[in-house]
C-alpha cells in the first residue's frame, strides 16, 4: 500500500499541486481538526476540493478522527509543550479511537494525508502514517515536500 503525506504551510500553490500531481496519489485525506481557517489560503476545504479535481482529478476526504484533539494541540503549541509528550498523548488517542480498525484501507491505499505543517518531522500526519504501517504493514510511506 502506497500512502503520501504533504503540509501545505510555506508552498505556493503551484509547487503543492504539483508535488501532488505527480506523487500518483488519487485521493488527499485531510487529517486537519479545523479545515475552513481563511488562514489556510488555497487549503480551504471546499477550495480544496475542488482545486484537487480540477488540477489533479484527485478526489477529497476529511477524516477528523485522524486529527489530535484540541486539547492535545493546545498543550503544544500554546503552552510549549514538548513534541515528546505530544506523541505520546497522540499515539494514545489513536489507540483509544482504534483507528488501524476504524479507518478504510481503501481510503488511505493511494492516499496523501494533509495538514498544515511543512515538514513530516514534527506532524500528527507522519505519526498516522506510521501507526498505520504499525498496524496494517506493508505501508509504504512518502513524505513530499
Amino acid at each position: 500500500m502506497k500512502l503520501f503525506t504533504i503540509g501545505f504551510t510555506k508552498k505556493p500553490a503551484e509547487r503543492f499541486f504539483g508535488l501532488l500531481r505527480a506523487s500518483g496519489a488519487k485521493r488527499v485525506v485531510d487529517v486537519r481538526l479545523h479545515n475552513v481557517s481563511q488562514l489556510a489560503g488555497f487549503a480551504k476545504r471546499d477550495d480544496l476540493r475542488y482545486f484537487l479535481s480540477e488540477i489533479c482529478g484527485m478526489g477529497y476526504v476529511h477524516l477528523p478522527e485522524l486529527a489530535p484533539t484540541k486539547e492535545i494541540l493546545d498543550d503544544y503549541r500554546k503552552r510549549g509543550g514538548d513534541w515528546k509528550t505530544y506523541e505520546v498523548q497522540f499515539a494514545d488517542l489513536m489507540r483509544q479511537r482504534r483507528i488501524a480498525e476504524s479507518v478504510a484501507q481503501d481510503i488511505i491505499s493511494d492516499g496523501c494525508l494533509l495538514c498544515s505543517e511543512d515538514r513530516p518531522n514534527r506532524c500528527h500526519r507522519r505519526l498516522v502514517a506510521e501507526y498505520l504501517n504499525d498496524h496494517w504493514g506493508g505501508v509504504e510511506i512518502t513524505h513530499l515536500r
